[in-house]
């Protein structure tokens, strides 16, 4: 396992639930989103903070929005349905069009953020071992999330300084067309953006559907349950196993113990 990391440069992070624990606060600001979504949409089920937290970890609220809607017979535009989805009866429900998914896919970004800003806090078992990782490595942020939500998590908690604009990537935000992981359009954007050629890179990731999206990816993958429930991380290191990772850590302080305390030289420009 460590000789897939000997050429390591750069280390791409998760950014909700890996470096901060923000999946349950911004479950309890999406879900009230959520259920009006819902609700406008003539659905009448109605789901809990914690109940969308276990079904949807690891999505954007895009992605969750357009599953929801499918799953309960909203109409989707074929802008925005999913590949191998099924369009719902015709009059069944009012349809769901890009405009109106992304008008949204703002309304819950705004209400997250503002919520996170007030929720999270720096942790010193993040900050430190990340700052002996960025002695030696390079680091990126690489994330489902949009970016202006990740942006303000990065400033509450002390690590805006490790991921500035250029070595943030958002699905929600970097690419031509929005996406989510577990597609892994973003881990290859960002190792197209970053120049990493195969074997440098390494990502760190909680959720399955994240590690699902570096692996597809072509990244050599670590699964880190620092902030994952006590009660759920057995499950979890399972099934984070099950795609592929290289390892499963309790903690950043483990990710850098994985790593050789010096990076090998990145090669020369062509």
């Amino acid at each position: 396992m460590r000789a897939a990391l000997d050429a390591v440069t750069c280390v791409l992070c998760d950014a909700d639930g890996n470096l901060f624990p923000s999946e349950e606060p911004a479950f309890v600001a999406s879900t009230d989103v959520t259920n009006r979504f819902l609700a406008e949409h003539g659905v009448e089920r109605r789901y809990t903070a914690e109940e969308l937290r276990l079904a949807t970890t690891g999505l954007n609220f895009r992605s969750t929005a357009i599953a929801l809607a499918v799953e309960h017979g909203v109409g989707v535009a074929d802008d925005v349905r999913p590949a191998g989805a099924a369009a719902a009866p015709a009059g069944s429900a009012p349809v769901l069009d890009a405009a109106a998914l992304q008008a949204w896919v703002e309304a819950e970004a705004a209400a997250v953020t503002a919520h996170l800003r007030t929720a999270l806090r720096p942790d010193p078992d993040v900050l430190e071992p990340l700052t002996a990782i960025g002695r030696a490595y390079d680091v990126a942020a690489v994330s489902s999330s949009a970016d202006g939500r990740i942006a303000a998590c990065f400033e509450v908690t002390g690590l805006a300084g490790f991921f500035p604009p250029e070595r943030r990537f958002s699905a929600e935000d970097s690419l031509p067309r929005p996406t989510s992981k577990p597609d892994p359009a973003i881990y290859r954007f960002a190792g197209e953006r970053l120049d990493i050629g195969p074997g440098r890179a390494v990502a760190v990731e909680d959720s399955v559907p994240g590690a699902t999206s570096a692996v597809r990816a072509g990244w050599p993958t670590i699964g880190n349950l620092q902030f994952v429930p006590a009660d759920e991380r057995a499950e979890r290191e399972a099934a984070l196993q099950a795609v592929g990772v290289l390892t499963v850590v309790s903690s950043w302080w483990d990710v850098l113990d994985l790593l050789p305390r010096t990076a090998p030289a990145a090669p020369a420009a062509g």
